[in-house]
């Protein structure tokens, strides 16, 4: 009976609310324009938790279309070499099944950018910099970087933006917001806004675990981070303008890691990384 009454609630909430909502603006004879504002305010919120919750298939549609949209952009040139490609594309597979979210079809790019950057869409699309890859020093701290972009897609943080971005512009309408808004929106957020404090720490914690459960050496991570703030010291990299706080991240690494267990893993090997990474830059 409980059970039949939260399947009855389900489906018929939200077109009672409505149906209030209207019978309210109806019977008390607001204007026209107010009741408007009332009905918009009312679809605003249902948009809201539709765009958080939009299926997977949803979010890997809008993702390629996105994909597209920076490739014909020109806001970056993928690497045509195909063995450098092959290289992410192998530590990305290796990362993806023990994910939080594994069904992904995953797309891992190498970019032609001497600057050190990596980035993420959402729908399972990773960008990794030609320059990012030239200054790791194995393949545990390349792995590091895509575990964290990786992160970032499981826990949706691309998404939670794009909700904020679509409130604070007012693009959210009774109608819904169009593919071509979330695809720019997306464009906008894939390279050029930083995430939170609290959705890098959470990407730090899930790559982490990921690079551990993958069979990496999560001092990896470490060395890694440890690489941007001696970066920092000079000239900040591309890396660190969109991913703040490394100092606070190397701590909270360090905490959440057992000093027993950081070198236990694959991926140290440095003469092997140069042969299979660097060499082909």
């Amino acid at each position: 009976m409980i059970r039949f009454f939260f399947i009855i609630h389900r489906y018929w909430v939200y077109p009672c609310i409505l149906l209030l909502v209207t019978t309210f603006v109806v019977t008390i004879g607001v204007q026209s324009s107010h009741s408007q504002s009332l009905l918009n305010l009312f679809f605003q919120g249902m948009q809201i938790v539709q765009l958080t919750t939009m299926s997977d298939s949803q979010e890997v549609k809008l993702a390629q279309q996105i994909n597209d949209e920076l490739i014909r952009s020109g806001k970056f040139t993928l690497s045509h070499n195909t063995q450098l490609n092959q290289a992410v594309q192998r530590i990305g597979q290796r990362l993806v099944p023990i994910s939080e979210r594994p069904n992904l079809p995953y797309t891992f790019q190498v970019v032609e950018d001497g600057s050190i950057n990596a980035f993420a869409t959402m729908g399972g699309f990773v960008y990794v910099n030609t320059g990012l890859i030239s200054i790791a020093e194995n393949e545990a701290e390349l792995a590091s970087v895509v575990a964290h972009e990786i992160a970032h897609i499981t826990a949706r943080h691309s998404i939670n933006q794009m909700r904020d971005l679509a409130l604070s512009k007012g693009l959210i309408s009774a109608a819904g917001l169009r593919e071509n808004t979330i695809v720019q929106l997306g464009v906008q957020l894939g390279i050029n806004l930083p995430y939170s404090r609290k959705a890098e720490l959470e990407a730090d914690r899930l790559g982490v675990k990921n690079l551990i459960n993958a069979g990496y050496a999560p001092i990896g991570m470490v060395t890694f981070m440890q690489k941007l703030i001696q970066k920092s010291g000079t000239s900040a990299p591309d890396f660190l303008s969109t991913h703040p706080a490394t100092s606070e991240r190397v701590r909270e690494l360090n905490r959440a890691v057992n000093d027993t267990r950081l070198y236990q893993g694959d991926g140290l090997d440095n003469q092997s990384y140069q042969q299979n990474f660097r060499r082909f830059l």
